[in-house]
């Protein structure tokens, strides 16, 4: 018998952005909204679409689309905003579509090439295949601190979290 390699699961929660599927760890997904107003903050970067009121929290809100570069296109009723929880900080993203909830295993997904040139590639962990298509895994850490988020000293170790 050979040495028999255990395999980690993941569980993902998958959004669409463009024509692109990605996942980030269930873990980090506090809730996910329907589009609601958001309040303009003067002088913030395009990608930030202001701030939200969730149940007496201020929110910020990102649009992955205008962040990755991709064409902006109207809302549909498929919008939603996934709200998410890393560093300790919460951040609201927009994303085209929120689409399922996915289980990994760890033999399904391959780190980044480094050929690969994409749009937001540098917050890429890695690539899930799933069936016959792929799913980038976000790296949300990366792309928040680069937005300016501060890190909370209690959570060290992320490289975990797909």
């Amino acid at each position: 018998m050979g040495v028999e390699r255990s395999s980690e699961q993941y569980q993902l929660v998958v959004f669409e952005v463009g024509s692109e599927s990605f996942g980030i760890d269930i873990s980090l997904v506090q809730e996910i909204i329907r589009l609601q107003p958001i309040t303009e903050v003067p002088k913030a970067p395009m990608y930030v679409k202001g701030v939200i009121n969730l149940r007496g929290k201020v929110i910020p809100v990102v649009d992955l689309r205008e962040r990755f570069g991709f064409a902006v296109n109207e809302e549909t009723k498929a919008t939603r905003i996934v709200v998410v929880n890393v560093l300790g900080n919460t951040v609201g993203m927009i994303v085209d579509a929120v689409s399922e909830v996915l289980r990994l295993s760890s033999d399904a997904i391959e780190p980044p090439s480094t050929i690969i040139e994409s749009v937001g590639s540098q917050y890429l962990k890695g690539i899930g295949k799933v069936e016959d298509r792929l799913v980038m895994l976000l790296d949300l850490s990366k792309l928040l601190v680069e937005m300016g988020a501060t890190p909370i000293n209690e959570m060290e170790d992320l490289s975990q979290v797909a």
